[in-house]
């Protein structure tokens, strides 16, 4: 009796696509090496010997990059500080006055250098570290800029009028 095949009809549930089986991540295998067999020597003649099994040639090592690194100059030393010395201003104003020293080595600030009179006797001090050098000045007395009247070494300056220079040695 011969069998007919018949078509199947397809169906909702066939017709849907089938999601591909998950694939299970392949473990590595250890590569196997064959074994070498030694050959017996009991089989060969007496005057051939017997080999050993063949190795390969190790594989030299590389020599490693070494990086070059560049010269170093020697470190520098820090430049000193400029050798100053200490002047110290004084004037005379009215016991109780407000006095201010001004300079170029100041930016010319008067509120940066207030001058004091210790002794409350009218002479008004303010000790400065100074480099080497040639500074103009003036004092500022209760708000009025006058010239150092003991300072005998004067220059005009910009507002027409006379600032006193020290020379720091």
């Amino acid at each position: 009796m011969a069998t007919k095949k018949t078509a199947k009809t397809t169906t909702a549930k066939a017709a849907a696509p089938k999601a591909a089986p998950a694939k299970k991540a392949a473990a590595p295998k250890a590569a196997k090496k064959p074994a070498v067999k030694a050959p017996e020597t009991e089989d060969l003649p007496l005057d051939v010997p017997a080999k050993a099994p063949a190795k390969k040639p190790a594989k030299a090592a590389a020599p490693k990059a070494v990086k070059a690194e560049p010269a170093k100059a020697p470190a520098a030393k820090k430049p000193a500080a400029p050798k100053t010395t200490r002047v110290t201003f004084r004037v005379r104003a009215e016991v109780g006055s407000k006095v201010a020293l001004a300079g170029s080595f100041n930016g010319w600030d008067p509120a940066d250098k207030p001058m004091t009179d210790k002794d409350g006797t009218g002479e008004f001090t303010c000790t400065v570290s100074l480099p080497k050098g040639r500074y103009e000045y003036k004092y500022v007395i209760n708000g009025t800029w006058c010239a150092d009247p003991e300072c005998t070494d004067w220059v005009q300056n910009d507002m027409g009028t006379l600032n006193s220079v020290k020379v720091v040695d």
